[in-house]
């Protein structure tokens, strides 16, 4: 199976120039970020807001937060008149949107995570224009998602753009997508699919050429097309090359990515200029030997992630948020992501081609579906959208078609169904998934997708830790010829719970001791690691997350699973268990660190370390080196009255804490 593919950048480059004798690109963005309006519920009583924003800032962790209207206005100048096209971008807007131009209704958008484009050449007029915006986060029957375990915010949390473009260009709308499509169905022939757009009133003769550039601007592939395009029409342009010795793409490893060029020109114009950084390679999910990455073996072991921040900024990211989230994870030693339960921002997805991040990324199916056709057109155009703005990242491996639909009936086998289909015929290369909970592995939920993968919570929710592996042993006997993945395990875990030693809580109670979370993890992975066929496994999750439905651990309204806390302050024991097992980079850590006052005198001091040994010392004595085995190693130690400084060594790393005896 071939899934090689391109990270496309941002679609909306700048003027670039080509050659000598060919004019600049006169495509040109213009960020949409600032001098926004904002008004609640219906025009009126405006305030000042910049983009992203959404209007769940603050109340995306409480137990009813706003679901309904959020308007938005401001001023735009049109561009010079270049008598091409002008469009605007929107990256994201949640859940349904529409569009008013001086008066005039634009048009509308239904789903709240993929971009979209309006064309408003008509609408504008020199000079000053009004630029009007409703966004509706409200539950809307025949819209995507419909439930799920995770507050829904509302807004423009994404950014907005004008785009201008020649009279004739690469199509801008495509799903959102970026008009250009990059494949190598062997890596020594890459392909391209090419939609050029001709707006004129009459037919026009183009010439399209495509090269790829290697890591150091050298064009090392060219391929060139001439084509009639009639009068407003779309036209797809297919385009093939050799390309000698490639480099491929091998994740973590060596995220190696050549650039693709692709340009429109008429007689001694440039017309139009696509770039995007290219990865090649090839991905198989196996059902015996999991995860192939150019025909090896390949572990991908990662999280889950949900884009939700702390109070203030919720799903309002910038790209220094998601830049900071990557090096945590980075740090962690991931190989691979889950994006739950939506798509993502196009930066997420550029970051992980880099960071060379396998991902799976999915459709906003979750818990459950909608019987109307209105729905499943919906889903459809959701699909659409997922597929054609992402089909050329290299880091996404898998299409996620759903996640824990509960309801077994012909509607959802239906919908399902559907998104089979026209996911494949959307993208042939690329393997489906559904993320299955609660039901038989073998049950009708689970077989309308290529791979499948698990959502279980043993020793969390019910059953115990070493409940996992019968469990993934036995879903692999009934099924022995699909691909399987964990695509979800965790439990809670609060920084500010500690109990050592510590006993099992009870999950939706307000009492989650970091410990258990660690415990929790610590047998869950021993399992997971003898299980090679898993071509996947992903905790559930990376970071906390907003839920509004939720009222556990220590915070309302907030999913406390993720190994790191929504305000990326504190990373739990939990995270540097995986850092052990996860990254070749030396460290050592000592877990319950947070457990200062004690109560005890006889404690067990336990840290992780990827090294094979590490040091002890206690109010300044050596207590001596100890091995560490299976990424632990342990120390009876007995406590003095007071402070106590305990302090360890491994691989050239050093921890310290400070513990305090009460008397």
């Amino acid at each position: 199976m071939h899934a090689t593919m391109t990270r496309v950048c941002r679609v909306l480059v700048l003027a670039l120039s080509c050659a000598a004798s060919v004019q600049a690109a006169p495509r040109t963005v213009t960020a949409l970020d600032d001098g926004w309006e904002f008004a609640k519920g219906a025009p009126g009583g405006w305030t000042a807001v910049a983009l992203p924003h959404t209007f769940n800032a603050d109340d995306g962790t409480s137990p009813n937060p706003y679901r309904g209207a959020g308007w938005y206005r401001r001023t735009l100048t049109a561009p010079a008149a270049t008598g091409g096209r002008t469009y605007l971008e929107f990256d994201g807007a949640a859940l349904s949107t529409d569009v008013w131009l001086n008066g005039t209704r634009i048009g509308r958008h239904e789903g709240g995570f993929a971009r979209f484009r309006f064309d408003v050449t008509d609408q504008l007029r020199a000079g000053a224009n009004t630029l009007l915006v409703r966004v509706d986060n409200t539950r809307q029957p025949d819209v995507a998602p419909l439930g799920g375990d995770y507050t829904l915010y509302g807004g423009l949390y994404r950014r907005v753009r004008l785009v201008t473009t020649a009279d004739v260009h690469v199509d801008m709308l495509d799903a959102g997508g970026p008009g250009v499509y990059f494949s190598t169905p062997r890596a020594e022939r890459p392909h391209w699919r090419v939609r050029i757009a001709n707006d004129r009133a009459r037919a026009e003769n183009v010439v399209v050429t495509a090269r790829l550039r290697d890591a150091a601007g050298k064009v090392v592939a060219t391929a060139q097309r001439s084509a009639t395009l009639p009068a407003r029409a779309v036209v797809p342009v297919e385009l093939d090359a050799a390309l000698a010795n490639p480099h491929l793409w091998q994740g973590v490893e060596d995220p190696y990515l050549y650039t693709s060029e692709v340009t429109v020109a008429r007689a001694d114009a440039l017309l139009d200029r696509v770039d995007n950084d290219v990865g090649i390679r090839t991905v198989q999910l196996d059902p015996d030997r999991g995860l192939l990455l150019n025909g090896k073996p390949y572990r991908v072991h990662g999280v889950n992630v949900h884009l939700t921040y702390v109070p203030g900024k919720g799903t309002a990211a910038d790209d220094a948020d998601i830049d900071a989230d990557y090096r945590i994870l980075e740090e962690l030693g991931v190989t691979g992501l889950r994006f739950a339960h939506y798509q993502h921002n196009e930066h997420s997805y550029a970051l992980s081609d880099r960071k060379g991040f396998l991902v799976w990324t999915e459709l906003p199916l979750t818990s459950e579906v909608g019987a109307s056709d209105a729905f499943a057109a919906n889903a459809a155009q959701q699909a659409r959208e997922l597929v054609r703005q992402n089909f050329n990242h290299p880091s996404v491996f898998v299409w996620g078609l759903g996640n824990e639909i509960y309801k077994v009936d012909e509607v959802s086998g239906r919908v399902l169904d559907a998104m089979q289909k026209l996911v494949h015929a959307e993208d042939a290369s690329r393997p489906t998934a559904y993320a299955n909970c609660c039901a038989p592995i073998d049950g009708p939920q689970a077989l309308h997708t290529d791979a499948v993968g698990s959502n279980v919570y043993f020793g969390w929710y019910d059953k115990e830790f070493s409940d996992l592996a019968p469990f993934l042993a036995a879903n692999h006997a009934k099924r022995p010829r699909t691909p399987q993945s964990l695509s979800e395990y965790g439990a809670g875990g609060s920084a500010l719970h500690q109990e050592d030693p510590v006993r099992r809580p009870v999950a939706p109670s307000r009492w989650h001791p970091e410990q258990y979370q660690a415990l929790y993890h610590e047998a869950a992975w021993r399992q997971i690691e003898a299980a090679p066929w898993l071509w996947a496994s992903y905790v559930w999750t990376g970071f906390d997350f907003a839920s509004a439905g939720r009222n556990e651990g220590d915070a309302r309204g907030v999913n406390d699973k993720g190994l790191v806390s929504m305000d990326r302050k504190v990373r739990k024991d939990a995270y540097y268990w995986y850092q052990a097992n996860w990254s070749k980079k030396p460290m050592v850590y000592i877990t319950s660190r947070r457990a200062v006052k004690r109560t005890a005198a006889d404690v067990e001091v336990k840290v992780y370390s990827n090294q094979p040994a590490a040091r002890l010392m206690v109010n300044g004595v050596d207590l001596g080196e100890r091995a560490v085995e299976g990424r632990i190693a342990r120390w009876p130690v007995r406590l003095q009255p007071g402070p106590n400084r305990i302090e360890v060594q491994a691989g050239g790393q050093a921890d310290k804490v400070e513990w305090t005896l009460a008397p």
